[in-house]
């Protein structure tokens, strides 16, 4: 009969069954940890929104007419990387603080997806609602 002060086991079978329980729930929460840091390191961060955006902000406060073609590579890579629900409010509400800063063009700000022939549910403007960004 073997004794274990830490398991207060009788039996070596007792023994290693409590090591495989022990090691399954190491196992569990291992994979666990591996999802749950994949899953947060998919979501678009507020740099690479800024990153992409930031060919468009002259347009925005002083352009007209249509967008400069970086402004519009940088919306289109935002678009793209924007496809869960998650990805879009992260987007709006980095958008949303910073436009509090730069005083944009409201009606260049509404016309920018269009004119670079995209099409999102994200607003350019420090008043935009990203509850409601599904």
């Amino acid at each position: 009969m073997v004794k274990n002060n830490k398991y207060k086991c009788t039996s070596i079978s007792h023994i290693l069954l409590v090591t495989m329980k022990s090691s399954s729930i190491t196992f569990v929460a291992l994979v666990l940890l591996i999802l749950v840091a994949s899953k947060s390191e998919a979501a678009i961060s507020c740099s690479d929104v800024i990153k992409n955006l930031k060919p468009c902000v002259s347009y925005l406060v002083s352009g007209s007419g249509q967008p400069p073609a970086a402004c519009c590579s940088g919306a289109k890579a935002l678009a793209s990387a924007t496809s869960t629900s998650e990805d879009k409010k992260t987007a709006c509400n980095c958008i949303k603080s910073t436009s509090k800063s730069i005083k944009i063009n409201s009606q260049l700000a509404r016309a920018l997806p269009g004119n670079c022939g995209i099409s999102t549910p994200i607003n350019i403007s420090p008043d935009a609602d990203c509850s409601k960004i599904g």
